[in-house]
This record gives structure tokens, C-alpha cells and sequence, in this order.
């Protein structure tokens, strides 16, 4: 009985898995970073912008989903109505 512990224990050791990791996505996959200049401007400089995925405003205390998007372009307005952040996901 023992021995067939120990065969076992060997066996489950060697049949470790691997867990495949899910390739990240580009670092500006929704053009972000050429929008970093509208930084500080009103909200109004975002209308009309576009990009590969959609496009979300974000205003001070609004709730927003967490799921990330890869192409999709964030714009969080402060509480002035000015952009403070460009941003994917």
C-alpha cells in the first residue's frame, strides 16, 4: 500500500501543466498616445474623435464597467469639464 503511495505522488509530480498565457495585447492598440496632447482640454476637443474600438467618456463619479478593451479609447473628464486622461482599455 505504501508503495503504491509513493508511485502515485512520483506520477501526479510528473504530470505537471503548464498554463498557456494569452498574448498581450499592442501597448496602443486604440491610438491613445497621439491624443495625449487633448490633455487639459474641455471635453468638447474629444467629440468626433475616433478610433478602432469605441469611444467612451468617462465624467467624474460615473460608473464605468472594468472589463478591458484593447482598442477601445478611454476619455475621463475632471471635474471642470477638461480632459484629464487618454487612455485604452
Amino acid at each position: 500500500m505504501r508503495t503504491t503511495l509513493i508511485v502515485a505522488a512520483l506520477f501526479l509530480a510528473a504530470c505537471e501543466t503548464q498554463v498557456a498565457e494569452a498574448p498581450a495585447p499592442p501597448e496602443d492598440a486604440c491610438g491613445a498616445m497621439a491624443l495625449q496632447h487633448l490633455v487639459g482640454a474641455p471635453a468638447s476637443e474629444a467629440e468626433g474623435v475616433s478610433a478602432p474600438g469605441d469611444v467612451r467618456m468617462i465624467n467624474p463619479g460615473e460608473a464605468v464597467t472594468m472589463d478591458f478593451v484593447a482598442d477601445r479609447l478611454n476619455f475621463e473628464m475632471d471635474a471642470d469639464g477638461q480632459i484629464d486622461r487618454v487612455y485604452c482599455g
